[in-house]
């Protein structure tokens, strides 16, 4: 625990050619969510800290040969880094928890779920090829492609996923043979700087993973730099779309993972213990903080009051508290301002006509002097017009509508800008494959929900996203392909 001790207080929170260092812009404090003390200070990240960091990446490229490395040899160093994750769980959950807010056993969750990242990517990285196409023409002439690196890719991340989504960033990254600069959230800046120092540990050459910290202007500063080939996302759709706008200056490829207002369905049929599962799965993780989210649970009215009678107890059952105690189910959320945000949509939503079951109360639990602390909290009585219905509210609140048949929930689960998620719940497989086949979600669940292992695929529809992550489909997006016509006799000319 002593290395992720000394985060606390620095203002060195930059990585850059293998050390740590500081920015060069104004300075900023990043305060603890359970307690809303002073946690660390850093300085923003300017031009002249970004173009270092780019310079940075781009020469180890050169110098190290890292773009040409074998897959066998980038895969060493992923599993090192893995494994070396793996032996300090409890010190990097214990620098998540006290970052982000979470629970520490969500956190201890987090950071092997990262390891498990880099350890699927590592596997990938030696089978990383292009193909032959033989026979083109009579003659013998072929044709093969290459696969090959972007070069310097760009990685902005959230606040409520800090590590992991680092890592779902950089992994395959670095398996396809890039280099990459990183910029965290200013709410949750620790973890990302201690990921490029274990993946130094790991072997990976200094300066092919750089950490640069800052506000929107320095993510604008990376975006915008003709040096960084693509840019991946992951924040709100307002920022999303100004990121886009800015890559697209220079032409750069982007991935998004956006926001999202998921569906839940339950239909007549399901297994109503799991369902009342799945709808705790879909809205308290992380405080409910959770982009996937499946905050707008419709229950067949067949079945909404057994559906409802399990689950409020153990909504109201859960315990709130400093994230830091073994027994917390539910931690801060990330700020004052974020959980005075999240009340007041509760209040609207009670303004339009909905009602409270259970929580959305403002909390002070014990020893938490002025972090913010909600009760979770279940909206009945919704209807698809209100504002905390069709808005991402990202709190720990569950809103619940019902309905009649199949064609109208489908109809209003798609009536939505966003397509994260979506999950049913149902013992009928052929309406399951039927329903989700009509749903407008990138990632879908059957019978479960907010289960994402790195061999999925992980992206949305609509104004949730561009691009996906994990799973194989995310070396398409940190590669590009190079075709090559070989021809075998001679060239038949018009001219």
């Amino acid at each position: 625990m002593r290395r992720a001790i000394r985060f606390l207080g620095t203002k060195e929170l930059n990585f850059v050619s293998g050390i740590r260092q500081d920015g060069r812009g104004s300075p900023f404090d990043n305060f603890e969510p359970a307690t809303w003390t002073r946690l660390s200070q850093a300085r923003n990240s300017n031009a002249s800290d970004v173009a270092q960091a780019v310079e940075s990446a781009s020469g180890a490229c050169t110098t190290t040969s890292w773009s040409t490395t074998s897959g066998r040899e980038r895969a060493k160093i992923l599993r090192n880094a893995a494994q070396l994750i793996r032996r300090r769980v409890e010190e990097i959950a214990e620098l998540e928890t006290r970052d982000c807010g979470k629970p520490l056993w969500e956190s201890k969750g987090d950071v092997e779920a990262s390891a498990d990242c880099i350890e699927y990517f590592a596997g990938l990285a030696p089978s990383i090829h292009g193909e032959h196409i033989h026979q083109l023409d009579g003659g013998g002439s072929f044709a093969y492609t290459r696969r090959e690196p972007l070069g310097l890719c760009a990685g902005i991340g959230p606040w409520n996923y800090p590590f992991q989504t680092a890592c779902w960033k950089v992994a395959p990254a670095l398996a396809c043979g890039n280099a990459f600069v990183y910029k965290p959230s200013p709410l949750a800046p620790l973890s990302a700087v201690l990921l490029a120092e274990i993946f130094v540990d790991a072997g990976l050459p200094p300066g092919i993973f750089n950490v640069v910290q800052g506000d929107g202007e320095t993510g604008r500063l990376l975006a915008s730099h003709e040096g960084v080939a693509k840019i991946s996302f992951t924040g709100s759709v307002p920022t999303g779309k100004t990121v886009m706008a800015t890559a697209s200056g220079s032409v750069k490829p982007v991935t998004l993972e956006l926001g999202g207002k998921s569906p839940m369905i339950v239909f007549e049929d399901a297994d109503l213990d799991n369902a009342v599962s799945g709808a705790m799965m879909a809205n308290f993780l992380s405080q409910g903080q959770v982009c996937s989210n499946g905050t707008r649970v419709f229950v067949h009215r067949k079945i909404k009051d057994a559906f409802v009678s399990k689950l409020v107890p153990r909504v109201a059952s859960l315990r709130v508290g400093h994230p830091m105690k073994e027994d917390t189910q539910v931690g801060a959320l990330i700020s004052p301002d974020h959980a005075a945000k999240v009340l007041k949509y509760i209040e609207s939503a009670k303004d339009e006509g909905g009602h409270l079951l259970c929580g959305g109360e403002a909390l002070r639990p014990p020893d938490t002097a002025n972090g913010a602390y909600i009760s979770p909290a279940i909206v009945d009585g919704c209807n698809d017009s209100m504002q905390a219905v069709k808005e991402e509210v990202f709190g720990p609140v569950l809103f619940l509508l019902d309905f009649e048949n199949e064609e109208e929930v489908i109809h209003r689960a798609n009536d939505t800008v966003y397509g994260l998620a979506a999950g049913i719940f149902t013992r009928d497989v052929t309406r399951a494959h039927r329903v989700i086949a009509s749903l407008q979600a990138g990632m879908c669940w059957i019978n479960n929900f907010n289960v994402q292992p790195p061999e999925l695929p992980f992206g949305g529809y609509k104004q949730s996203g561009v691009g996906r992550e994990n799973g194989t489909v995310a070396l398409d997006h940190y590669s590009q392909l190079k075709t090559v016509y070989v021809e075998m006799g001679d060239v038949k000319s018009p001219f």
